[in-house]
């Protein structure tokens, strides 16, 4: 039975809630946090990109998810000037200040593998390309761990 009366609505949240819980699986169970550290970072991601390929970004989205990336954004703006990876890492601390103690470089390890694992493989490829090298590394570092944790 459907929990909301329509598949749309039902699909996005079975999908945000996968999401969020494997977020939780690292970062610990605090569903408010996740969705906080998710939103963060996509932000913080999305603001590193060109236009064009941060909607492209954004249709593989779950529809929850989108809704949250695009709230405050500002394409005449992108991407924005921070191309290395601690001020990649400085900004989502700040963002995420508001919240129990994190790890931010944890949070952004966190939300790369999430977009890792369900993003098409040809997406996650041109988003990486298009980011700063520091960035890049981050995201490469995250899966790096993805695979030492699937191993172990």
């Amino acid at each position: 039975m459907s929990a909301t009366g329509l598949d749309v609505f039902d699909k996005t949240l079975q999908t945000t809630n996968i999401w969020l819980n494997e977020i939780m699986e690292r970062i610990g169970p605090d569903r408010h946090v996740a969705w906080k550290v998710l939103s963060t970072v996509l932000h913080k991601l999305r603001d590193r990109l060109p236009v064009e390929l941060s909607a492209h970004l954004g249709s593989q989205l779950p529809l929850l998810v989108r809704g949250v990336y695009y709230d405050q954004y500002e394409p005449g703006r992108q991407p924005s000037g921070c191309n290395s990876q601690e001020e990649f890492v400085a900004e989502v601390a700040e963002w995420l200040s508001d919240t129990r103690p994190i790890d931010p470089e944890e949070a952004i390890r966190a939300v790369f593998a999430v977009l890792t694992r369900h993003i098409s493989e040809g997406q996650v490829t041109k988003v990486r390309g298009a980011l700063p090298k520091g960035i890049r590394m981050a995201w490469d570092a995250a899966d790096a761990r993805q695979l030492a944790d699937a191993g172990a």
